[in-house]
């Protein structure tokens, strides 16, 4: 694995992955949390993404609000969307 594709292994445990997560792969955003995603945020900081640019974090059940709360207050919260609501787009952190 090199810095420029942090996928890790692809399916079939050989070679290097597309390092885009998937939705059985898909992981709480949230520092330190390892349970499964439920919804996607969709965000972007308007001082340096243009207004059609959405980055995506992740959330379980239990960290939605917390990650939705921290990113309102910062006026970058965009919209919150059920994980399954269609493909998450780049920039998950």
């Amino acid at each position: 694995m090199n810095i420029f594709n942090l996928g890790g292994p692809d399916a079939s445990g050989q070679g290097e992955g597309t390092g885009l997560p998937d939705e059985s792969a898909a992981i709480c955003s949230r520092k330190g949390c390892g349970a499964d995603a439920e919804w996607q945020l969709l965000w972007n900081n308007p001082r340096i993404h243009t207004p059609d640019r959405r980055k995506v974090w992740l959330a379980c059940g239990e960290h939605r609000d917390w990650l939705e709360d921290y990113l309102q207050t910062r006026g970058l919260w965009k919209e919150t969307l059920p994980l399954n609501a269609g493909a998450v787009s780049g920039g998950v952190h």
